[in-house]
């Protein structure tokens, strides 16, 4: 009977693997279908409001209740956010802290009697737990492998990468994470924690999703990619604040290093969506302390108390604290470089051979990690247990089950403790504890920290860029602190008279590191002295963070930005090259072809431009008295295709339509043209329209934006860069020069408390300047109107 069971597991596994695609271009098929003129998977954001005459209808009919009312919503979405965020980390928490605690529990208990059956265990649970992840990822949510920060800090820049905000993003990411980090691989929880932040701020931004019909309606009040930047940006922060229990920290996260755009009312709900989740963590660490939560202990969030260690430091330690930092920016530089090369690789050459290869590579490092952990230790000899003073609360050498400080493994006596495994065969978060730790002299030897700096590290390089959920955070404070102690042993060794903690360079060590790899500065030094509680050493995290940033910024870009170019999202940093100086608008966009469109247009027309080009934005001409091209707006590819799957707004006569009072005929809603986040949007392909159809006629003037904006053919690049950057733009009109001011507006202007009657005399006085400076130019035709000359960016 039992081997009917067995036999019947074993078939249904070989038909699930042969199920699984064996080739990347099998795994793609949707994305390929989606849209498949645009050449490209990521696509702009519409940041910029669209004026058009549906949008100024609905302005119109709004007043301040609903303005109000508006306020309240994006706060509750702000404490939404936040509750969602900290029981999601909460979740993740528990999970990872109880896997960890049963399998070290287990592997303690079996080594009693036999090491090679306790290897057996602690590898088989490793396997389970990554496989599980690696299946998650290939199978049901693609988007949520990696750390996520690359794909959301694109999208808070303007580039929509398909599915990273999904509901199944969602729940890949946050099991996907609990597999990968409970396994031991060399990565952390804190970047995916990111973008799990930023899943729950899109889904309930756009109230929930609709494939899973988990959708509300009355949650539905924000459709602008605008509104959803802003609310993904709090998501950002609450992710931050999770994991590190950093409220701050979240908040400097997301203004240095995700956002592109901020404001001082989206600081406000961005900080309080940090706090909620501080104090939604805080509550659950409090629940956790009476034994509801199983094995989960202080590691499960991260928060490094050092508080009692050195106190104060001496004007002889800068000199190691600056070599600290040197070797950081070196070592940051050179892990980003690795991890780009690595991936490169991976992308090019072997995740494209399918899922088969992806769940086998997770295994094979899944093993070689195991192997690493365990059998390393097993090499090194045991040392005796140190004197510990009795109020330390340490204790050596921990008892078997238990995993801390002096770790006992593989020792022939009571008194003895394995230096190698006190770090190796732990949680990443407990190894972090013991060598940060104070008052523990001697406890790791140099040969024990290098051993495991040079493994630990190239584990961290391999394990980057496999298809599960990984952060870089943890393992580069454990790389950090490892060499960081090293040198805090030297110092400790050549300076015997002063009073040096260890774990005090380990931790510069590691805030070192971080700012050479990830480049970040004033976030990074604030999350340390909140997870570490010791705000004695800010000055010295801020001077190794400045120089480890400078000697990175040497050799290459950080680490978010490198793996952005690679996953080819295009981010706009936030000064234009230094060669855009020498450049014209007109230069740039002088062998580009503009496709345009009438104000009345036939529809075989547009479903004809629409498949032969991938742009996103089309200009719309009409035509003056005098026949005079005049540029009368513009109008998105998005826009067009509601309008030609509804077909409401065909008509057989070529004639513009409108009312006898002047207004345009609309008989669609604001609402109606808005990209659904969750969706891949409408294709052309999905459009079936019959010969009738295609002989109608569309009048585009109400929905086209009639407002773009326009630059001079002769404005330098750097000044439409910074334009462009500045406002979120995703197109701008180049034209010839202007031949005419109709009038200026000044800093008085734009300033609500001046009363209209000053406005229009300022306004008056610039229009007779204007007609003064033209009769002595001369007279100009008043009706010659700009002909468009391209369109720089789609």
């Amino acid at each position: 009977m039992l081997s009917n069971h067995i036999q019947n597991g074993i078939e249904t596994a070989k038909l699930a693997w042969s199920r699984l695609p064996t080739s990347e271009e099998n795994e793609s098929n949707d994305l390929e279908r989606d849209c498949g003129v645009s050449g490209s998977s990521v696509e702009s954001l519409d940041y910029e409001i669209i004026e058009n005459y549906a949008y100024r209808e609905e302005q119109a009919h709004r007043g301040k209740l609903y303005t109000g009312y508006s306020v309240m919503v994006k706060w509750f979405f702000s404490l939404l956010i936040g509750i969602g965020t900290g029981l999601a980390a909460v979740f993740i928490n528990l999970a990872v802290e109880n896997f960890a605690g049963w399998k070290f529990a287990a592997t303690f208990s079996i080594i009693q009697h036999s090491y090679f059956a306790g290897f057996l265990v602690y590898m088989l649970i490793n396997l389970a737990l990554v496989f599980s992840s690696v299946f998650i990822i290939t199978q049901f949510a693609p988007a949520a492998s990696g750390s996520g920060i690359p794909e959301i800090k694109g999208y808070l820049n303007g580039v929509d990468t398909p599915g990273i905000l999904l509901f199944r993003t969602l729940i890949g990411k946050i099991f996907g994470s609990i597999g990968s980090v409970g396994g031991g691989l060399a990565l952390g929880k804190e970047g995916p924690l990111v973008h799990t932040g930023a899943c729950i701020a899109s889904l309930i931004g756009q109230g929930g999703s609709t494939k899973y019909h988990l959708r509300t309606r009355w949650l539905q009040i924000f459709q602008s990619d605008r509104d959803r930047r802003d609310l993904v940006t709090c998501g950002c922060a609450a992710g931050v604040a999770a994991a590190f229990r950093a409220p701050v920290g979240g908040v400097l996260f997301a203004l240095e290093e995700v956002t592109s755009w901020w404001r001082s009312q989206l600081m406000w709900r961005v900080f309080f969506t940090s706090a909620v989740v501080a104090v939604v963590v805080r509550s659950a660490m409090g629940w956790c302390k009476s034994g509801n939560c199983g094995h989960f202990g202080s590691g499960g969030f991260i928060i490094w108390d050092i508080s009692g260690g050195q106190e104060d430091y001496s004007f002889k330690e800068l000199l190691p604290m600056a070599v600290i930092g040197i070797i950081g920016g070196l070592l940051g530089a050179l892990f980003n470089q690795l991890t780009l090369y690595i991936t490169y690789w991976r992308r090019k050459y072997l995740h494209k051979n399918g899922s088969r290869v992806k769940i086998i590579e997770a295994c094979a490092v899944s093993f070689l990690t195991s192997l690493i952990s365990f059998g390393l230790p097993l090499l090194r000899k045991c040392s005796q247990c140190p004197n510990l003073e009795e109020n330390s609360g340490i204790e050596c050498p921990r008892p078997p089950g238990m995993y801390g400080n002096y770790v006992n493994f593989y020792c022939p006596r009571d008194n003895e403790y394995n230096d190698l495994a006190t770090i190796f065969f732990n949680t990443q978060d407990d190894a972090i504890r013991n060598l940060f730790s104070a008052k523990t002299f001697h406890e790791y030897s140099a040969q024990s920290l290098l051993t495991f700096l040079v493994m630990f590290y190239s584990l961290a390089v391999v394990t980057f860029g496999m298809a599960v959920p990984a952060g870089q955070f943890v393992p580069g404070i454990m790389i950090g602190s490892t060499y960081g102690r090293l040198v805090g042993m030297f110092v400790v060794n050549f300076y015997s008279k002063l009073n040096v903690e260890e774990g005090t360079y380990a931790l510069l060590g590691a805030a070192a590191f971080l700012g050479g790899s990830m480049r970040m500065t004033v976030s990074l030094c604030v999350i340390m002295v909140e997870i570490t509680n010791n705000l004695k050493l800010l000055p010295l995290i801020m001077l190794v963070l400045l120089i480890s940033k400078a000697v990175g910024d040497v050799f290459n870009e950080g680490l978010y930005e490198e793996q952005a170019q690679l996953r080819g999202i295009p981010l706009v940093e936030s000064r234009p090259k230094h060669y855009m100086r020498r450049l014209t608008a007109k230069e740039v966009c002088r062998n580009q072809k503009v496709v345009y469109f009438s104000r009345v247009v036939k529809v075989a027309d547009i479903v004809s431009a629409l498949r032969g080009c991938k742009h996103n934005g089309f200009p719309v001409i009409d035509y003056g008295r005098n026949g005079d091209t005049l540029v009368i707006g513009l109008i998105l590819r998005s826009h067009l295709l509601v309008l030609l799957q509804s077909k409401v707004d065909f008509q057989h006569s070529f004639l513009p339509c409108s009312s006898r009072d002047g207004s345009l005929p609309v008989r669609h809603n604001f609402s109606d043209f808005v990209k659904p986040v969750s969706s891949k949007g409408l294709c052309i392909e999905d459009i079936h329209l019959t010969p009738d159809d295609l002989e109608m006629y569309i009048d585009l003037a109400p929905f086209l934006n009639p407002s773009p904006y326009v630059v001079p053919e002769d404005m330098s690049m750097a000044k439409v860069y910074n334009l462009f950057r500045q406002l979120g733009l995703r197109h701008i009109f180049v034209v010839p020069r202007p031949s005419r001011v109709i009038g200026l507006i000044t800093r008085k202007d734009l300033l609500s408390e001046e009363s209209e009657e000053s406005t229009t005399v300022e306004l008056q006085s610039t229009s007779v300047r204007a007609h003064h400076d033209k009769r002595a130019l001369g007279k100009q035709a008043d009706s010659e109107q700009p002909l468009l000359d391209s369109l720089l960016i789609r």
